[in-house]
């Protein structure tokens, strides 16, 4: 995630950091509780102000990221889009037809999750993230974000060999990165006082 800032014109970097995120962003967006269309607006938005910057940030990807968590957590302040958010819930990831059982069980079984340890598992898994870079954005220690994902991970584990009282081989945890619709309705992330970038 290490670019060096440089005096590329806004939209150049911008457009190449749109290209490669803006999907998971919306993921993200979606994974802090905000609904798909309300996701998108939010990255449109976070994008609009990186276009008016007059240098590329050190780690451009890094720097939108963290602008779009910022963004997406004042979004969810709002009371109406609180209440919209609270009648969508229950289609946190628009999910398809599950391919098997096992899937059905999993968006199950993360809904479930602590809203930090779901957050975690998102950044991981779909941002490819290291423990570090997720310390960085969320506030934290290196060692509490592994932890997090660590107990998160063991609890879907353990959740889902309960369900089905047999004992399954360990999953990989990149399994399903690339198909966000294994997750389902969850509650909101915690509020926290983040200004915007």
């Amino acid at each position: 995630m290490g670019q060096e800032g440089t005096s590329r014109s806004p939209r150049s970097w911008a457009e190449q950091v749109y290209d490669e995120c803006a999907a998971q962003l919306v993921l993200y967006g979606r994974a802090l509780g905000l609904g798909h269309a309300e996701a998108e607006d939010v990255v449109h938005d976070t994008f609009r102000v990186l276009l008016e910057l007059r240098e590329c940030p050190r780690e451009p990807k890094f720097f939108a990221l963290r602008s779009f968590r910022n963004r997406a957590l004042n979004h969810r302040r709002g009371l109406w889009r609180r209440l919209a958010r609270e009648l969508e819930s229950r289609r946190w990831f628009e999910a398809g037809d599950p391919t098997s059982p096992a899937e059905e069980s999993a968006m199950v079984e993360l809904t479930r999750l602590p809203p930090e340890q779901r957050e975690v598992i998102v950044l991981r898994l779909w941002h490819n993230l290291t423990f570090e870079e997720i310390a960085h954005l969320l506030g934290l220690s290196p060692n509490t974000a592994a932890g997090r994902y660590r107990y998160g991970i063991a609890r879907l584990r353990r959740n889902l060999q309960e369900e089905s009282h047999e004992p399954h081989p360990e999953p990989s945890p990149r399994a399903h990165r690339s198909d966000p619709a294994w997750l389902a309705s969850a509650p909101p992330l915690p509020e926290p006082e983040t200004p915007a970038v």
